[in-house]
């Protein structure tokens, strides 16, 4: 009599979850013996899968620090009674795909009610790594379940200094513009979580209008007079930063092209490691 098969959330704990492969693959990307039974049963989900049943669920979790004297730190929970499939999309500051510390994989499972932390696999200095986390919900009739945080630790002297991290989402050509004459310290990490560049324009003034009375009235709006302005390309799921005053200026201007893009207000908590948290009284506008 063939033996029944063992469930696959009783026979895997917190690891690797392969794609759908032959029995070989399942074996060697798992380590260990497995059973036509789980192969099959990676079949059936994946088909389930691709009949549109399901979706992903992505959330961002930005301004990652590392180096000498400061680390970063992200957590995931699941909040549900059942499986969860959690696949995560680690960048450097510059884009660049990075590993996560102590793992040779990126896609985890989370038992009900199991809490995860992870790390990127930075030596340098940075504040701007990130993470894409993408949640697996395999049924229209289910919500996502994960809860996400990060943290990031900085030693200064002989004190370490905490400040969270909180999850973001991208929108659809950002923007921000107002006074900063109260916030001059700050700085706004825009991160690019697309495939294909985005574009930032700048403009730092001292608070000057202008309109040109020779266009209609629809388009003949009052515009900033910028006193420094300048048009930058951030690469595929690059980061940049930059300091909202220039010279003495007073209001700051940031308008973003891109289909995914991530604005979020620093502000330094320790300027000895540069290091930052976020301002959530800063909020952003975005186009639908």
């Amino acid at each position: 009599m063939a033996k029944p098969c063992r469930s696959l959330s009783a026979s895997i704990g917190l690891e690797f979850l392969p794609a759908p492969a032959d029995e070989e693959h399942v074996r060697n990307l798992l380590g260990r013996p497995v059973s036509f039974c789980l192969f099959g049963s990676l079949g059936l989900w994946a088909n389930a899968w691709a009949a549109g049943g399901s979706r992903t669920v992505e959330s961002i979790v930005p301004s990652l620090a590392y180096g000498n004297s400061c680390w970063s730190s992200f957590d995931l929970q699941n909040l549900s009674e059942r499986r969860v499939i959690a696949e995560l999309e680690p960048h450097k500051e510059s884009g660049a795909l990075v590993a996560l510390a102590g793992h040779t994989q990126t896609t985890f499972a989370l038992n009900p009610g199991e809490r995860a932390s992870f790390r990127l696999d930075i030596a340098e200095e940075t504040a701007g790594a990130w993470v894409r986390v993408r949640e697996l919900v395999s049924s229209p009739q289910l919500s996502p379940a994960l809860a996400i945080s990060g943290s990031t630790e900085c030693l200064s002297g002989d004190q370490i200094h905490a400040t969270s991290r909180q999850v973001a989402y991208p929108l659809v050509n950002p923007w921000f513009s107002g006074d900063v004459s109260e916030i001059s310290s700050e700085m706004v990490a825009v991160i690019n979580t697309s495939e294909r560049h985005a574009t930032v324009a700048l403009c730092y003034s001292l608070g000057a209008l202008f309109s040109n009375p020779n266009e209609s009235s629809a388009s003949a709006e009052l515009r900033p007079v910028c006193s420094w302005a300048s048009e930058i390309q951030i690469p595929p799921f690059g980061t940049r930063l930059f300091p909202v005053t220039r010279n003495g200026s007073t209001r700051f201007f940031l308008k973003s092209s891109g289909d995914a893009v991530v604005l979020q207000m620093l502000q330094p908590l320790d300027t000895a490691v540069k290091m930052f948290t976020v301002d959530s009284t800063i909020h952003f506008q975005g186009e639908k």
